[in-house]
């Protein structure tokens, strides 16, 4: 029987990658025993951010207090990323995107059958190559590469689609009232928050497995 893994979050978000790291292992361990579909749900960290986004320096600054204390929170990241085979380059993120229409192609993504290739893409773009993901065409260039059709990327950006969507998925998490991200709801049964060890989702998994 099918194991069903609900994950929200936001692609500007690094625990949210190291998550996935986390899950994969879990899901690996789980190989033969059931099969499991992750699906990835829209989470806007800063859904008032302009659409080109802001200087990274300044937005972290400002939420933080200090650059210096931004950068002792990144150094703390990285090294927890590292522990699970991730790169953080943060020096070389120089913007904050606006994350919406990540989110739509993820959605898009999802009707493609090609959506974790491009949310791994999309992490990958921004917190190792430090890639401007609020750019149009470098966000084209990202979700074209992971297998999502170009065509079909470009017509859902330059029209309405998906937005609809990703808004109310973004609304009903905000009335969950989830206190952070990334969130993750096994078999709409069994949740988990934040970006537990991989151990923590095997049970959780397995707690699912036990109640099906």
């Amino acid at each position: 029987m099918m194991l069903s893994v609900d994950v929200i979050s936001d692609v500007i978000c690094p625990w949210c990658f190291i998550g996935k790291r986390r899950l994969e292992k879990a899901v690996a361990a789980l190989e033969g025993q059931r099969d499991v579909r992750v699906r990835w749900l829209p989470f806007q960290l800063n859904p008032q951010m302009p659409k080109e986004g802001i200087s990274r320096k300044d937005y972290r600054t400002r939420k933080f207090g200090s650059w210096e204390r931004s950068l002792e929170l990144d150094a703390q990241v990285a090294a927890a990323g590292e522990a699970d085979g991730i790169h953080f380059a943060f020096d070389r993120i120089e913007r904050t995107p606006n994350t919406l229409d990540a989110h739509r192609l993820i959605w898009l993504a999802e009707k493609e059958n090609c959506q974790d290739a491009v949310v791994e893409a999309l992490f990958q773009a921004y917190f190792t190559d430090g890639q401007d993901i609020s750019n149009r065409q470098t966000l084209l260039d990202v979700v074209a590469q992971a297998g999502l059709n170009p065509s079909k990327a470009e017509i859902a950006l330059t029209s309405a689609n998906g937005q609809e969507a990703v808004q109310e998925a973004d609304e009903l998490a905000r009335r969950l009232r989830l206190q952070g991200v990334p969130f993750f709801v096994i078999n709409d049964a069994v949740t988990l928050s934040g970006a537990q060890p991989p151990h923590a989702f095997l049970t959780a998994l397995e707690q699912a497995i036990g109640s099906q």
